[in-house]
């Protein structure tokens, strides 16, 4: 940044207020998220002016509902996820009527995020599946042990899906442990491949403490993994951003949203932006008309946030998903495009003896509807 000139981060957020409240609301949220300390007890110059957020609009948006603009200084997030978050939604995130929901980073903030290392093209080439849409399915239920699962892996691969991952509730469990479970669907991918001549990738859930988290990645790796299934929210984004800058080199990343509703920020900023932001190839999320109550405009949203050009950061799949059936490819295609991987779980676990049937149809109909 040029140390002349200050950089400023703008921050949007929808305020539930009365009308001749809003403006005292827009001040306190701009002196909370940044000197959280009255102003006039400040004298330093610079801190007042380089420093104290601003209120640069208030526009109501419906009766009682504003959306709110700050500018914070960058200068006060120091390069770190966690303090970026802090600047962004702290203290008043505890305020049960505001809810963060855009974010603009200066150029010099931005380009300290190397966002997706693959991107679109990148999981592309990961299965080569050229330029159609990509299949997914999920290793469940948990209780399973891993040669059960392994087996799923095996039957799915064969059946041509592109990822196979994990659910996101399997982890370190005594039913199957991670490093005999991932051993297991790694090998029962590689033997599929080697009998279809497809590029099926699985894609194992990691989840823990950071060096949990690091021990995984590069047990991962060693088996030959290249793609694995993260949830920012539940291991810390900050921690999230770390873990790809330093063990996931040259891995897929497919961010899961589990525990993202914990916070009042939008779905499509948290979703599509920042997990894509702190570098997150693929983020999932809840398909409009599935078991969550997202609507299309807000599916809608994510998928734009996360295909959108921004700066030097590599667009991220979007991969809706919750209680899809393969009947709703071609509506799904039809709504997202080309560039969109399909999650279906359960409705292919729930075909039973026509297991493999139903995964095969899934992967036809994802092909015909992408043609």
């Amino acid at each position: 940044m040029n140390d002349d000139v200050p950089a400023w981060i703008r921050a949007t957020y929808l305020v539930s207020a009365a009308a001749d409240e809003i403006d005292a609301v827009a001040r306190g949220l701009a002196t909370e998220q940044s000197v959280e300390m009255p102003l006039d007890a400040i004298t330093d110059r610079r801190v007042l002016d380089e420093v104290a957020g601003r209120v640069e609009a208030v526009a109501e948006r419906a009766p009682g509902c504003y959306a709110v603009t700050l500018s914070l200084a960058a200068e006060t997030v120091g390069n770190e996820t966690a303090q970026l978050l802090n600047m962004l939604f702290g203290n008043c995130s505890l305020h049960d009527a505001v809810r963060l929901v855009e974010v603009e980073l200066p150029q010099a903030l931005l380009a300290s995020f190397s966002g997706p290392r693959l991107g679109i093209d990148g999981l592309r080439q990961l299965c080569g599946a050229g330029d159609r849409p990509l299949t997914c399915t999920a290793l469940k239920p948990q209780g399973l042990g891993a040669a059960a699962l392994a087996a799923l892996c095996e039957r799915f691969a064969l059946a041509g899906l592109d990822f196979v991952k994990d659910d996101h509730g399997l982890a370190d469990q005594v039913a199957a442990p991670f490093a005999e479970r991932v051993a297991a669907c790694q090998a029962a991918v590689e033997r599929a491949n080697e009998r279809t001549g497809g590029s099926t990738r699985y894609v194992p859930s990691l989840v823990g403490s950071p060096r949990t988290l690091t021990r995984q990645a590069r047990l991962a790796r060693d088996l030959g993994v290249r793609a694995v299934l993260v949830a920012p929210s539940l291991i810390g984004l900050g921690a999230f951003r770390e873990l790809v800058d330093e063990d996931l080199d040259g891995m897929a990343v497919l961010a899961h949203p589990a525990y993202a509703g914990a916070a009042r920020v939008d779905p499509p900023l948290l979703l599509g932006g920042l997990f894509r932001l702190l570098g997150a190839d693929a983020t999932i999320f809840p398909n409009v008309g599935g078991r969550f109550s997202y609507s299309a405009e807000r599916c809608g949203a994510i998928a734009e946030q996360a295909r959108r050009p921004w700066a030097h950061l590599a667009p991220c799949l979007p991969v809706p998903a919750g209680g899809m059936t393969p009947d709703r490819a071609g509506e799904m295609i039809g709504a997202y495009g080309n560039d969109v991987m399909l999650l279906i779980g359960g409705a292919l676990l729930a075909a039973g003896d026509r297991l493999d049937h139903e995964a095969r149809r899934f992967v036809t109909a994802v092909a015909d509807a992408g043609a």
